[in-house]
């Protein structure tokens, strides 16, 4: 483990906030597994991190019960179910924007499942890539509207005023005309509950 990570790791201790480091995308799925109760319910965010880590269809497999709303086959009203189920379930399994070297986590989200998932359940797990180490808050928030929020919109076909020149232009960036992906912005500083948090570094480039 390199020292910035280590570095990372104590500064997360520092606001009450667990960091663990796992070596591979294997090591992260197993990593995940233990931390969660056999009995609980998970629920997830939309996440291209937690799809390349393929934890959702690992844990399923194992036995979990999760709250996904993207399983194959459901409904438009199951999937709003599970999103609401997952905002209050015993954990909730998620991916941020950008981290700081400090410690802080920056998280954007359209419609506010993520954030309401994040605030309300009782355990979060977030996942975090190596790229999105940032050295501070500043260039996390610009991580977060230039680049990982372009991507993504490029990503789901959404018509957003960022996509022609990959600039934020929150602005503009509004209903009707546009479909903004940034629409809510949450940052955690710290935390008031110990172990409330935890956030699992991989040692590989994940997600935008």
């Amino acid at each position: 483990m390199d020292k910035r990570i280590t570095s990372l790791i104590a500064n997360l201790k520092r606001r009450n906030i667990e960091g663990i480091y796992a070596v591979s995308k294997d090591e992260a799925r197993q990593r995940i597994k233990q931390l969660i109760l056999r009995s609980s319910t998970v629920g997830i965010s939309g996440s291209k991190t937690l799809d390349e880590l393929g934890v959702v269809a690992f844990l399923e497999a194992s036995g979990y019960e999760v709250f996904n709303q993207y399983k194959p086959g459901i409904s438009r009203e199951q999937s709003l179910q599970m999103r609401n189920l997952g905002c209050r379930a015993d954990y909730f399994l998620t991916s941020c924007n950008a981290v700081s070297e400090e410690g802080e986590l920056v998280f954007f989200s359209a419609n506010g499942q993520r954030t309401s998932g994040i605030a309300n359940a009782e355990n979060v797990i977030v996942v975090c890539g190596l790229n999105k180490i940032v050295p501070n808050l500043e260039q996390g928030l610009k991580r977060s509207r230039e680049y990982a929020a372009t991507l993504n919109c490029k990503r789901l076909d959404w018509k957003s005023a960022c996509l022609g020149e990959g600039a934020c232009h929150k602005d503009i960036c509004l209903e009707p005309e546009y479909k903004r992906m940034c629409c809510q912005v949450l940052i955690i500083e710290s935390e008031i509950r110990p172990e409330r948090v935890k956030v699992v570094i991989v040692g590989e480039n994940l997600g935008f």
